[in-house]
């Protein structure tokens, strides 16, 4: 099978994801800046995700760009990772709203794990259906990144019970860790 529809119907879903994740956003009670004050955590929150939005989007489209074909198993698999990314409107709002609270700090980590978890079960889908010399497999090596990153995903779920502040900072890091450009697939595809 082509692999169109799967990028089209999930870039369709990610700018859902998006605009959901935008309206949530409310316009402030007043007219200086102290009125920004209330709003500032749900925006930081909604910051935060709409980069995790953007860092997901921009892999998945290199990681779609390395491949040639889907089979039924990446169907589902990119299903199962646009499942959780759909939840990250829900955990944003509330981690914003309840001012990075245990509960909802660690549920907005929950899904960010298992998001990464769903993207590396995408990946090994279409490993083993292009095969182990294929340009992504080759590109994606041992993916140091993928796993340093599930760990402070865990290490800030845990954390969120004693210190919810310090998860929302590796939440914070490991998002700007991907902002530096990957361009393991754009080289592989280059040589």
């Amino acid at each position: 099978m082509g692999k169109g529809r799967v990028e089209a119907f999930s870039d369709g879903v990610i700018a859902i994801i998006i605009t959901i994740m935008v309206l949530e956003l409310k316009v402030p009670e007043g007219f200086d800046l102290a009125a920004l004050r209330p709003v500032l955590p749900v925006f930081c929150a909604y910051v935060l995700s709409f980069i995790y939005v953007g860092i997901y989007w921009n892999n998945h489209h290199h990681m779609f760009h390395a491949v040639q074909k889907v089979n039924g198993a990446v169907l589902w698999a990119n299903l199962h990772l646009l499942f959780w990314l759909s939840l990250l409107p829900a955990v944003t709002h509330w981690v914003g709203e309840n001012h990075l609270a245990s509960w909802p700090t660690a549920m907005y980590g929950v899904v960010l794990f298992m998001s990464s978890i769903a993207y590396f079960i995408l990946m090994g889908v279409l490993i083993r259906e292009h095969g182990k010399d294929s340009a992504l497999a080759r590109a994606v090596g041992n993916d140091f990144k993928g796993k340093v990153s599930v760990v402070i995903y865990l290490t800030g779920i845990a954390l969120a019970f004693v210190v919810p502040w310090v998860s929302a900072a590796l939440y914070t890091l490991a998002a700007a860790w991907w902002l530096v450009p990957d361009r393991r697939i754009e080289h592989v595809l280059e040589s």
